[in-house]
């Protein structure tokens, strides 16, 4: 089991706009999905409400200190970082970290791998966007091409030396 960061980013670090992805790439899509199926899923209130829905084969965890959602099969709602860590410990697959900004801010020191899908444009009006340090604990492991100008680059976290 492993915490896993997962985000497709513009050239300008910008991952969205008006509560949306502010792209649509099939092959993007195609790809979180496959590499997400069968784990859980980690996000916050407004990504939850970006979604509209489950995201199936998946256990949605959304995390939210005030936002109440509808019950539903395949879906938890956790109140804490802590409650979702310990939740982890429990689960068969990994747990991946969808989004949005605060999320990933949230479990950034836990966080061991980060798979990042470079979008090939910049978003000038996007209003949320990743730190352009947050890949800085990390190396590359593996690029991906995944068509349409796409790559997903997985990063494991640096070993760190005593």
């Amino acid at each position: 089991m492993a915490i896993i960061g997962i985000v497709a980013i513009a050239k300008n670090y910008a991952i969205g706009k008006d509560g949306k992805l502010p792209w649509h790439y099939s092959a993007d899509l195609r790809f979180f999905k496959q590499t997400t199926t069968g784990n859980a899923i980690v996000m916050g209130a407004s990504t939850w409400k970006s979604l509209g829905r489950p995201l199936p084969s998946r256990l949605n965890v959304v995390l939210s200190r005030i936002s109440d959602i509808e019950p539903q099969l395949g879906v938890l709602l956790i109140r804490s970082r802590d409650e979702v860590l310990e939740l982890s410990r429990y689960l068969k697959g990994d747990v991946f970290i969808i989004g949005g900004a605060r999320t990933f801010e949230t479990f950034a020191d836990v966080i061991e791998k980060w798979i990042v899908t470079e979008i090939p444009e910049t978003v000038e009006d996007a209003d949320v966007f990743m730190p352009e340090d947050f890949l800085e604990a990390f190396e590359t492991v593996r690029s991906d091409d995944l068509g349409d100008g796409l790559m997903a680059k997985t990063f494991h976290r640096k070993a760190v030396l005593m």
